[in-house]
């Protein structure tokens, strides 16, 4: 898990009756980060701060939200606490903490007036340590949902998992998902659905969604609403680029777990961040952290509850997937 890495701290706030939240991410001093983004409707702010070519050098957290794109206000809530805690760029007259923040659509689940706040991430940062990360359906995960080919009525609970490896030298990986996708979480190593679209909205028989694409069927009043968001995080030492080269690479866990995947109707994106410590090949730490965000997606999508009147994975075990 991320909080292996030393320094890494991370931190939910929980609307379990609003059926939304978010997850912060404080980083270590130091720490170098970089995105790639890939799904069409991605809602996301101070982004361009990962960018090799930009002035800022290091990430000093990242919050991952619910509420649509009002969720990027809560970004506010994270840069107070810092700034509180002297933590940030160094402007002179203060110091301004730099939070690359990304936001997920959940509005359809629970109320749609319930939305992550600068309280609300303030709170998150007030909790944020360095034990076991609670998973499921929490912070950030708390309103999502997979499988929305046919709406909302016949989609199903995900939510946030977390994975981590290690690698020879004492080189670690670990990453964190939230899974809101449109399409369905398929197991790789069984090619078992786990998460998806469901028959009718009072059934636990999965649809095969990729399948009934490829039949013809459209996607029925669900517009551009889901996204999968992963953070990727390592012990190793990178510049900008590499740790941008990282992220590219690790989307290959999305690839592989959600099917499908990186469409018109998703905001995936992964971040990359590093912490400077010990020497690694960026390849390598690339497939490591494809392999973390695999296992973090489906632990995202098995630690689920039912929310919102949405059945989670627990519901169907003993039933037919497909």
């Amino acid at each position: 898990m991320m909080t292996r890495i030393p320094g890494f701290l991370v931190g939910h706030a929980s609307d379990s009756v609003g059926c939304t939240g978010c997850t912060v991410i404080l980083c270590p001093e130091g720490t170098v980060g970089g995105v790639d983004v890939r799904g069409s409707a991605a809602g996301t702010r101070e982004l361009d701060a990962l960018s090799p070519l930009h002035l800022v050098p290091h990430v000093h957290g990242v919050l991952l939200a619910g509420g649509s794109a009002f969720g990027l206000d809560a970004a506010a809530g994270v840069m107070q606490y810092l700034e509180e805690r002297g933590i940030g760029f160094d402007v002179q007259v203060t110091r301004v903490p730099i939070v690359p923040t990304a936001i997920l659509f959940d509005l359809r689940l629970g109320d749609a007036r319930a939305r992550p706040d600068a309280r609300m991430a303030y709170a998150a940062c007030q909790q944020a340590a360095d034990g076991p990360i609670a998973e499921g359906s929490v912070g950030a995960g708390t309103g999502a949902t997979v499988g929305k080919l046919y709406g909302i009525g016949r989609a199903m609970k995900a939510g946030l998992g977390a994975a981590g490896l290690d690698l020879p030298g004492g080189v670690q990986v670990a990453a964190l998902a939230v899974v809101n996708a449109f399409g369905d979480v398929r197991d790789p190593s069984t090619g078992r659905l786990l998460a998806g679209a469901r028959e009718a909205p009072e059934s636990l028989r999965l649809v095969d969604t990729a399948a009934a694409m490829r039949r013809g069927v459209a996607r029925k009043g669900y517009t551009a609403e889901s996204t999968t968001l992963a953070v990727v995080a390592t012990n190793a030492r990178l510049t900008k680029a590499q740790a941008t080269k990282m992220a590219q690479v690790a989307h290959q866990g999305l690839v592989r777990t959600i099917v499908p995947v990186h469409t018109t109707l998703d905001g995936d994106l992964v971040i990359g961040l590093a912490t400077g410590m010990l020497e690694a090949d960026v390849d390598v730490l690339g497939l490591a952290a494809a392999d973390a965000v695999a296992e973090a997606i489906l632990r995202a999508a098995t630690k689920a509850t039912a929310l919102g009147g949405l059945p989670a994975w627990a519901d169907l075990q003993g039933r037919p997937s497909d």
